[in-house]
């Protein structure tokens, strides 16, 4: 479960987030590209963009579901 504590300080401000546990796999940013992807330090994956529609909740759910290390997180759930 991820650690809002622990999230990456240039994920994007709002509820979905990166947090430091991640290992750089872009499964995120493979399954929902219009949100997730690599930082500029190439070590991590963030959220450079907070979901604004159903298509969008949808794939950002999928990838915080399939994230090997648990890493995305949701204020919200």
């Amino acid at each position: 479960m991820a650690d809002k504590l622990q999230r990456w300080e240039d994920n994007v401000a709002g509820r979905w987030y990166v947090d430091k546990t991640c290992i750089l796999c872009s499964l995120c940013s493979d399954l929902a590209p219009k949100n997730f992807r690599e930082s500029q330090a190439g070590d991590h994956d963030v959220v450079f963009k907070q979901p604004e529609n159903p298509e969008e909740v949808a794939q950002s759910e999928q990838a915080k579901l399939q994230c090997p290390v648990e890493a995305i997180g949701n204020d919200d759930a």
